[in-house]
């Protein structure tokens, strides 16, 4: 299956301005997607459809402004310092991180097993906050930082399961070819089987899709206008999985969640933000 391009607004002779400016700010999310080893230029090439000379333009506006930096051994494009310094501003009022680490320290707490918070970036889940419980034994299938494609891992897979279904189809044909070869635990076919377990039950459970010995609980997060702010999870070997307390450790992520939700809508109702609205599912 062909890779599906990222869309960004088409040449029209000469690009205006206005639209030069909006198809380097497109690039972004597509830097931003693995923030340790970045991305090259054919990889940006082949997933837009612009040209070397006009990616590389845009890339050095970027680069001219500190959004985008270039590693001088790799050549691959990372987010620049001043996209952190932005996004540290923007988390003054949008910050899912500051309203929900305490939610995932009281589940590792709580649980004594790893909990995480992840948030949704395009068609994969990423990592952005992590708390070890007091279990000796630790998982290691998920890190700060780490990359998967929607829909592997219990939080990754809430958040899938929370989108509309249209939604949920662009992914899963974003994603076929990656999935095909890098996650042969989790096929289309049983990740369509989980997104209707967790909508019935209102939870994810990932039975070991990365790690065999790896199991997962999540529980997707929502903004007040009904769009995925991102998801709490708690992961534990697969002994301490037992359904009676994969039931208990669902209910504890709903009051956490709900705490978060909660923090969510005074954050933004104090700024007045009207977050767009996205069709629910129960989940």
């Amino acid at each position: 299956m062909k890779k599906p391009r990222l869309a960004l607004p088409e040449d029209q002779g000469q690009i205006a301005g206005a639209q030069s400016v909006t198809r380097a700010l497109g690039l972004l999310p597509l830097v931003g997607r693995d923030p340790v080893r970045g991305i090259g230029l054919g990889e940006i090439v082949e997933e837009t459809g612009l040209s070397r000379p006009t990616a590389r333009r845009l890339l050095l506006s970027l680069m001219h402004s500190g959004m985008v930096e270039q590693d001088p051994k790799t050549k691959s494009y990372l987010l620049g310092e001043e996209t952190y310094v932005l996004g540290t501003l923007a988390a003054q009022r949008f910050g899912l991180l500051d309203v929900a680490h305490d939610a995932v320290a009281g589940l590792a707490a709580d649980t004594g097993d790893t909990a995480f918070l992840s948030v949704r970036r395009d068609a994969f889940s990423l990592c952005v906050h992590k708390e070890e419980g007091s279990f000796p034994i630790r998982v290691q299938a998920l890190q700060v930082g780490y990359r998967h494609p929607l829909g592997i891992g219990a939080g990754s897979l809430s958040m899938l399961a929370a989108l509309a279904d249209d939604e949920i189809e662009e992914v899963l044909e974003q994603n076929a070819r990656l999935l095909r070869e890098e996650y042969p635990r989790a096929s289309e076919a049983e990740l369509r089987e989980g997104i209707a377990r967790t909508r019935a039950r209102g939870w994810a459970l990932n039975p070991g899709m990365v790690l065999a010995n790896s199991w997962a609980i999540g529980r997707a997060l929502r903004l007040p206008g009904g769009r995925i702010a991102g998801a709490l999870s708690v992961a534990a070997i697969d002994s301490r999985m037992t359904p009676d307390r994969q039931e208990e450790i669902a209910g504890q992520l709903l009051e956490r969640a709900e705490q978060v939700e909660t923090r969510l809508a005074r954050l933004y109702a104090r700024h007045g933000a009207q977050p767009a609205r996205r069709p629910r599912q129960n989940v």
